[in-house]
């Protein structure tokens, strides 16, 4: 009697063992665990720890609340303006509601998959290839919209979504290439125009300022044989001053302008001089008035004009 009692107990605590451990469930602390009864959702949704349910009715499934990173393969597809791309992008979504992600849909990771490449398509056909290139901030943010609407019926919150590569066929890359290097071309011209505009007005104050003391652009051709001679050459090359070489063309202009008119002055006067030939030579002076002594005139002849023989006697 007392074996058939002590085989019954230990019957009894072997089928205990084996239901406990077919009834009892750990959730960690990152899943909840959903309980389906003859196949009927129970509430509430079992949270982290020991949990136990009924065996062979009850089915627990348990969800990851955690944030899930899905790449999207890259899509091929046409922008705006014409240009065939591949873009590939990635998705940070998380499960909010445990119940919703296992009742309102069959598998939520493919779900959120196919809507994201979807999503990732149909942005690709609405933007222009530069906001592709330089303005994906605001892309990102039209693909979470794009995917955040349908996900949350799904009991699923798209936390972000980013582009990570543009992929270009090779001619569109030589294109940019070249035109990125007429872009940088044409801003160095710029700036170097730039800077002679600025270089000629400060060489143009220091000629003002120049011009005010001639000896001042003595002494800068002298600085300028000493920084010259300072590099220890054995050619020494003197810079001769434009200024000196615009006087000495001035004088000569000069000198040769003295030179015509002082021949043109000869010209006219050899012309001048038969007219005064012809004439004869000029008349003898007047004679110089007689000396007046109180207030009688000498009326004595003058020596000169008195005959040889008289002059003689």
């Amino acid at each position: 009697m007392v074996g058939e009692l002590v085989a019954a107990g230990v019957a009894l605590a072997s089928a205990g063992t084996v239901y406990l451990m077919a009834a009892a469930r750990v959730v960690k602390q990152y899943e909840r665990g959903v309980v389906l009864r003859l196949g009927r959702l129970t509430s509430p949704v079992r949270g982290p720890g020991f949990t136990m349910i009924i065996p062979a009715v009850d089915r627990m499934r348990k969800v990851n609340m955690q944030i899930v990173t899905m790449p999207v393969p890259a899509q091929e597809g046409i922008t705006r303006d014409n240009v065939t791309v591949r873009v590939d992008a990635v998705v940070y979504f998380k499960v909010i509601d445990a119940a919703d992600a296992i009742v309102e849909v069959e598998d939520y990771r493919f779900a959120v998959s196919q809507m994201a490449q979807t999503s990732l398509r149909s942005i690709i056909g609405k933007s222009e290839l530069d906001d592709l290139l330089s303005n994906r901030e605001k892309l990102n943010q039209g693909l979470e919209l794009m995917m955040d609407s349908p996900a949350i019926g799904w009991g699923v919150s798209v936390d972000r979504v980013e582009i990570k590569d543009v992929s270009l066929p090779d001619a569109m890359k030589r294109s940019m290439a070249r035109q990125a290097e007429a872009t940088r071309d044409r801003r160095a011209r710029v700036i170097n125009a730039d800077a002679e505009l600025q270089a000629s007005r400060k060489l143009a104050e220091a000629a003002a300022a120049m011009s005010d003391q001639p000896a001042a652009l003595q002494l800068r051709l002298l600085q300028t044989v000493v920084a010259v001679a300072a590099e220890k050459n054995s050619t020494l090359v003197l810079p001769f001053p434009v200024e000196l070489l615009r006087f000495l063309e001035r004088s000569g202009l000069q000198a040769e302008a003295q030179t015509a008119q002082v021949a043109a002055e000869a010209e006219r006067a050899r012309a001048r001089q038969p007219a005064d030939d012809d004439a004869g030579p000029p008349p003898p002076p007047p004679p110089p008035p007689a000396p007046v002594e109180d207030g009688h005139v000498d009326a004595l002849p003058v020596l000169e004009d008195l005959p040889e023989s008289e002059r003689l006697g």
